[in-house]
């Protein structure tokens, strides 16, 4: 979700500004995606570089965390919506741990869309202590080092990842990436190895739950062979 900073720097007004407008577009674009028959939606909402902001603006960050559970959550629960979040969960303060912790046990039982937001995460990190636990339980007795060696180590693996428990829902089949900039930063690296991206100019606060339904009407329409080619498109070895 970005473009938060920019979009209120452009029109003359303090960066916590676009992260408030930012915030107000959330639902709209989990109710779409849940109108869409999206089974997953994962929200990047703080990376683990944005640690280094200034103090002031990662504390509206929290606090528009805070509010959008408590304002939310009821209605999520009604949409049988399940909320996880991925990330370095353990270096969030405790004021936001006593909002985020209940939320997700309450809504841990749905079976609708499954909403994750990404919350002081970065992929590289994700990767790293997927290896290290990984590691530690081949160590202790609990794992072989060979099942990363069988025809089920990319499973194996991926179960040690933050989206673990997601299962095959943890593969990323669209990534929509807002305000202009055309890179991944560090999003999903593992998960969205055969995703599908739709660039957009729009910063996020401007993001509309019609771009959503367009950016997933134009993945339906894209040929996604998975490294393969198509039957018609082989070429016969006979003369």
């Amino acid at each position: 979700m970005d473009g938060n900073g920019r979009w209120a720097q452009r029109r003359n007004r303090p960066r916590v500004f676009g992260h408030i407008r930012g915030a107000s577009r959330i639902s709209a674009v989990v109710r779409e995606a849940d109108r869409l028959g999206v089974k997953a939606l994962t929200l990047y909402a703080f990376s683990t570089e944005n640690w280094t902001r200034p103090e002031d603006e990662k504390s509206v960050l929290w606090k528009l965390l805070i509010k959008f559970l408590k304002k939310e959550e009821t209605e999520l629960a009604r949409q049988n919506v399940r909320l996880r979040v991925i990330g370095e969960v353990d270096r969030l303060s405790a004021e936001v741990r006593a909002s985020l912790d209940p939320a997700i046990a309450r809504l841990s039982k749905n079976t609708g869309l499954q909403l994750t937001f990404a919350v002081s995460y970065g992929s590289r990190r994700e990767i790293l202590r997927a290896a290290e636990a990984f590691a530690r339980d081949c160590r202790e007795g609990r794992r072989d080092p060979a099942e990363l060696e069988g025809k089920n180590a990319e499973s194996v693996f991926a179960s040690y990842l933050w989206t673990g428990d997601l299962a095959e829902l943890a593969d990323v089949d669209l990534v929509v990436r807002t305000s202009g900039e055309v890179r991944v930063s560090n999003f999903l690296l593992w998960q969205s190895a055969y995703a599908e991206y739709t660039f957009i100019e729009k910063c996020w606060p401007d993001f509309t739950p019609d771009d959503l339904r367009q950016a997933v009407e134009t993945y339906t329409s894209r040929d996604r062979r998975f490294g393969g080619v198509q039957p018609s498109a082989s070429v016969s070895a006979t003369n």
